[in-house]
């Protein structure tokens, strides 16, 4: 079995526009005579790769101490999509669609599309980019996944995987109140 990480390096990742840049601040260092190495870290919970809970969308949505972790965990489809993504575009791929998605490529969610993926009953969708809305997006599409419970991994790399049925980990961290956190996705290849 092959191990693909498909998590962005945090302090290389692209940061959504508006958003803080995230930060390591030193407190203690063994080169300066202290014990041991010690950091803080300071960033926004939608840097890097991440993933959105209900609650940054829905003012009475999940957080992410609440998610259920089934949905972050299990087989996935990865599926290559540049461009726009129709609810008919959905409708046509319906058969060879797992629980959880990732799109690879430059893919743009349209409502529509968000409809019918909710339809499907998916899961968890995962992006390559910082977030699922299309461009110059104002939340509808986040409002239709989060709202019907869907999760949403965005900033992934599947810049090295293969369109295909995979095994994902994708846990989140156990935040109460956090609309969002980083998380450490990975994909098994079993055929591999």
């Amino acid at each position: 079995m092959k191990i693909i990480d498909i998590t962005r390096e945090l302090f290389e990742a692209p940061v959504y526009p508006g958003d803080p840049r995230p930060e390591l601040e030193p407190v203690r260092r063994i080169s300066e005579g202290d014990n041991c190495n010690l950091s803080v870290l300071h960033a926004c919970l939608h840097n890097g790769t991440h993933m959105d809970a209900p609650l940054h969308f829905c003012a009475d949505g999940q957080d992410m101490g609440e998610m259920d972790l089934s949905a972050c965990i299990g087989e996935c489809s990865v599926i290559e999509w540049d461009g726009y993504l129709t609810g008919a575009d959905v409708e046509k791929m319906r058969p060879t669609l797992r629980e959880r998605v990732l799109f690879k490529g430059a893919v743009q969610i349209t409502q529509s599309a968000a409809f019918a993926l909710s339809d499907c009953q998916v899961t968890l969708i995962g992006v390559e980019s910082q977030t699922v809305e299309p461009e110059g997006g104002h939340g509808e599409v986040h409002r239709q996944l989060l709202g019907e419970r869907v999760l949403l991994l965005e900033g992934i790399d599947l810049s090295k995987v293969t369109p295909g049925v995979y095994f994902l980990f994708a846990a989140p961290l156990k935040i109460a109140g956090a609309d969002g956190t980083p998380v450490r996705a990975l994909l098994l290849d079993r055929k591999n």
